[in-house]
């Protein structure tokens, strides 16, 4: 049998280290890095969404990253193709070249991460603005009860109303989410996951929102307002930015926002991993030691 290109997945919530690990792997394995970061994909959005900076990339080629502006439409089905194409090219490039790259694919996006690897054949579904704004009059709870009816065990974040209208939409389309197909990809993932204590993750969280203030969130946030972006776009979902624009609308202080902004961040961190723990075909590790001999393994 033709062996399938290899392709390294590293997941994990925020806060757990997964550039700092892929950067090490990435060096070591002559690797580039596909983010799988839902909020990273948006120019001019740099510190909320954690960005390395070219000298933290190390030289170390970075796709998915900046690639549209902040109001500009983006889709799952968009992100997956995009994928497939570079996977493609790096599959391509590898038979020319003695030395293989390795693609590794990170981030924290559940939904990204799991089209890609298993295969998700995603169908069009047009944005429906009748549907949209009629959806938008109800309730968050009236509209979580739509969804469930749906999709008993949806993974959408039903706390962001923006998502769950958006998946009402797109299954008004399909009916179901059994609708939703799967073709094996044409490539070998190894999945690695991070895993922390608890404890650890959080106090990891506290550091990143104090040295995103540091770093200068609030002048960010300041020059994202002062462009004139609607703060409801997807975009600003990403956590920090609307806490910021309260505290720069005199709404709440800035101990407030930081504060809120933290435990958002936790809130978020618990979705994550209890989005990747049903995948039961991640390696959890704890060390760098144990994500390099799973990899030599699996190049092997």
């Amino acid at each position: 049998m033709k062996t399938k290109p290899k392709v390294i997945v590293i997941v994990g919530p925020t806060s757990s280290g997964k550039t700092e690990l892929s950067l090490k792997l990435a060096k070591k394995f002559n690797g580039v890095i596909i983010s799988a970061d839902s909020r990273q994909i948006y120019k001019e959005m740099d510190i909320a969404t954690a960005k390395t900076t070219r000298d933290q990339q190390q030289g170390i080629p970075h796709y998915m990253i900046d690639i549209i502006q902040p109001n500009e439409e983006f889709s799952l089905m968009f992100y997956q193709n995009t994928v497939y194409n570079l996977l493609n090219k790096i599959t391509k490039s590898n038979l020319r070249n003695k030395q293989a790259t390795i693609p590794f694919i990170v981030g924290g996006t559940g939904l990204y991460v799991q089209a890609i690897v298993e295969g998700y054949k995603i169908p069009h579904a047009e944005p429906n603005q009748q549907l949209r704004e009629k959806l938008n009059n109800l309730s968050l709870e009236k509209l979580i009860i739509k969804l469930k009816k749906f999709d008993p065990k949806t993974t959408v974040d039903l706390k962001n109303k923006r998502r769950v209208i958006r998946a009402i939409e797109i299954l008004s389309t399909l009916g179901s989410t059994s609708k939703i197909k799967r073709q094996a990809p044409a490539f070998d993932f190894l999945q690695i996951g991070i895993k922390l204590p608890r404890e650890t993750l959080y106090q990891r969280i506290e550091k990143k929102v104090e040295e995103m203030y540091k770093h200068g969130l609030v002048k960010e946030t300041k020059k994202l307002l002062s462009a004139g972006y609607d703060f409801s776009e997807p975009a600003f979902s990403a956590l920090g930015y609307k806490h910021i624009r309260d505290y720069i609308k005199n709404k709440i202080t800035l101990k407030a926002a930081l504060e809120l902004m933290k435990k958002d961040t936790k809130h978020f961190a618990k979705r994550q991993l209890t989005w990747f723990k049903k995948n039961k075909k991640i390696h959890w590790i704890e060390s760098y030691p144990e994500a390099e001999s799973l990899i030599q393994n699996f190049l092997k």
